[in-house]
């Protein structure tokens, strides 16, 4: 008995040294506790649960007992469950929840492109007719359509326009992405679009230089190398993705090259460790390399080129953990600690959840951040055994660039299959003939061009910039169009990546050779994603769209419309169909299934007597019907999101709400928000 008594703090004993990287994994897990529940804590409750962690904390530190680290793990999920909540009031902001249609003023804060490839710009400053201050939000994010003319918005410029506006929705599927969720966080209140021209209403303001040094830098950049190489060339130096037309989007996410787009941990780490390269050499070729800390006065200036580059690329929530992790390596080699490590790791990740808890369910976040610490796990095995890769420079640097790719690869394949449903089967072949190039040509490019620019002078940089984009972009779209370059995967459930991502920890951070049961949780997930099986009827918020399964796919209740919902439903269930050829399924959708759109067709309903489900997007009449049959119209569906139903084959269908899936939280319940 004693023996198993003291099993636990034998384990936790012989894992000293190295549980500081539990620490973030047990902060994420009440971060997504938070995020999970289908309850709003109260703002006491959090604050008895921060207290909580706290005191725990304070007895950690003051305890000298084996089971310290167990009271620190319990204090991190506490202040986890805490943090998250308080992030999430601290944002709060009005959330409209009518249809808007009239003026709307406001100040251009962010341009990019929708999923539509259209044209969007999000506002702040919002002014909306008739709707009082309390209940404006806090931004607006529209649409403009192809057949938008006149003013061209710019950074900082107060425009006015006539829109379409209405609250963000929810998730198209129950326990799918949740829209409205994720704009709780970036503070938008109301989506929308507009079809007439935006009007200027008052130029920039300086309050907004480094936006509008950011827009022109990429007008210098475009200039230099028009098309679609100065569209790539632009998101990789300021983050403006506004020019990229959507195929190009498409071939690099096909061939697992879109990574290359977003500024996350390679391209800061790579702008950084050049800066910090040029700066270590040029100050060893000058009396300071022998009196000064060379290698350590390199590391700040590549840290201050790194905030720059921060700064410059709009400081979005991929860069800012990209500049957090290089961040903290430089800092490790300021204060002579290893730059490169599981304990550095663990640190960048504590911080952007501290500050960013939202961070944590995001794709960037997962992918991030799983893709480093295998990559730090395994180069640190390889640097603690006797194992080692070929000595030879260029067989060295060839086997060091196939195996981070291999590594990175499958660290990130999960979540990239969870969040996009797909799987870019030729990603490694793509990423091993553009990645190297990335590092000895277009990152040393890039900045050569940025610091030529004040002189204009850019041309020497950009021009050899976009020989290697071009090569890049060659290889996404030829590679894209081969035979079997992307696999469809069906959308996993729930419990799928949390499995994974414990399955992982587990066998990276633990010490020993228990670190194999890490392989349980992930062969069960495995296990899950093989037999998981999508709802046999989907309906959309408001009944916009129907999706009824058969043999054939999904067959969908309209070819056009809705479209974005469509898109999701297909791409979750891994059939590789595009909506109208789901829609010329409709007619074998079974069990019978009707589709009422408009009033038009309501008006024409005459009852049901065929034990049908009827779904209507508008209210139907009172009309004679039988007992099995079901109707659910714009009344009945009000409230309830999207929708998952089944049939139980006696007559009755399970009908699974996408408000029930959610629960009653701050960015989807009015009541909540105004009781908090």
């Amino acid at each position: 008995m004693a023996r198993v008594r003291d099993l636990v703090p034998d384990m936790l004993q012989a894992q000293r040294g190295a549980l500081f990287p539990w620490v973030p994994v047990f902060l994420g897990i009440g971060i997504g506790y938070y995020f999970a529940s289908k309850f709003e804590p109260s703002v006491m409750s959090l604050g008895v649960l921060a207290t909580s962690g706290a005191l725990l904390m304070v007895w950690h530190l003051w305890c000298r007992s084996s089971l310290a680290p167990l009271i620190c793990a319990l204090a991190m999920v506490s202040l986890g469950v805490a943090l998250a909540g308080a992030r999430a009031h601290l944002v709060a902001g009005p959330v409209i929840d009518w249809r808007y249609y009239g003026p709307v003023t406001g100040r251009v804060v962010d341009i990019d492109r929708s999923a539509s490839d259209a044209l969007r710009i999000t506002l702040d400053h919002v002014w909306l007719t008739d709707v009082p201050l309390s209940e404006t939000p806090v931004r607006v994010r529209l649409s403009l359509h192809s057949k938008v003319t006149g003013h061209l918005p710019e950074p900082g410029q107060t425009i006015s326009t006539t829109a379409h506006l209405g609250p963000p929705g929810g998730a198209v599927e129950p326990g799918g992405f949740d829209f409205r969720r994720h704009a709780w966080f970036l503070r938008l209140g109301a989506v929308g679009y507009t079809r007439v021209p935006l009007v200027l209403w008052e130029d920039a303001g300086q309050e907004r230089a480094i936006f509008q040094t950011r827009m022109a830098i990429s007008a210098r950049v475009q200039a230099a190398l028009p098309g679609e190489t100065g569209a790539f060339a632009t998101a990789i130096i300021t983050g403006d993705r506004s020019a990229i037309p959507q195929p190009v989007l498409d071939a690099l996410r096909d061939t697992n090259l879109a990574h290359l787009l977003a500024i996350s941990g390679l391209h800061m780490g790579l702008v950084t460790a050049f800066a910090f390269g040029l700066l270590r050499l040029a100050l060893l070729l000058t009396p300071v390399g022998l009196r000064w800390p060379v290698k350590k006065i390199a590391a700040a200036g590549a840290l201050a080129v790194g905030a720059v580059y921060l700064a410059l690329s709009g400081g979005n929530v991929a860069t800012e953990r990209a500049f957090v992790m290089v961040a903290v390596m430089l800092l490790a080699i300021m204060v002579d600690r290893r730059a490169i490590s599981l304990r550095a790791v663990a640190l960048a990740a504590l911080i952007v959840l501290v500050l960013r808890p939202e961070a944590l369910i995001g794709p960037g976040f997962q992918m991030s951040f799983a893709a480093t610490t295998a990559l730090v796990a395994v180069f640190s095995a390889i640097r603690d055994s006797r194992l080692d890769l070929p000595r030879h420079k260029v067989l060295h640097g060839v086997a060091s660039v196939v195996l981070s790719s291999a590594v990175a690869g499958a660290a990130t394949a999960p979540f990239a299959m969870a969040h996009f449903n797909q799987i870019a089967q030729l990603g490694l072949l793509a990423n091993l003939m553009t990645v190297p190039l990335m590092g000895v040509l277009v990152i040393p490019a890039a900045v050569l061009g940025i610091l030529l620019m004040p002189f204009g002078l850019e041309s020497a940089g950009l021009v050899p910039m976009g020989v290697g984009l071009d090569w890049i972009l060659r290889v996404a779209k030829t590679m894209a169009d081969w035979p079997g370059a992307v696999r469809p995967v069906m959308t996993p459930g729930p419990a799928i990546l949390p499995l994974v991502t414990l399955g992982g920890v587990f066998l990276i951070l633990w010490q020993g050779h228990m670190r194999l049961f890490g392989l349980a949780p992930i062969l069960l997930a495995g296990a899950l994603w093989l037999g998981a099986e999508r709802p046999p009827i989907l309906v959309a918020e408001g009944g916009a769209l129907v999706g009824v399964m058969t043999p054939a796919g999904r067959a969908l209740s309209r070819a056009t419309g809705a479209g974005f919902v469509a898109d999701v439903w297909l791409e979750n269930d891994r059939q590789g169909l595009d909506q109208a050829s789901a829609a010329a399924l409709w007619e074998a959708g079974l069990p019978p299934v009707r589709h009422i759109r408009g009033k038009r067709d309501a008006a024409a309903y005459e009852g049901c007597r065929d034990g049908a489900l009827i779904i209507a997007d508008t209210d139907l009449p009172d009309k004679p019907q039988t007992a099995d049959c079901t109707v659910l119209d714009a009344s009945k569906l009000q409230g309830w999101g999207s929708l998952a139903i089944r049939w139980h084959g006696d007559g009755s269908w399970n009908i699974e709400k996408a408000r029930d899936r959610s629960g009653a939280r701050l960015w989807n319940d009015a009541a909540i928000r105004n009781a908090q």
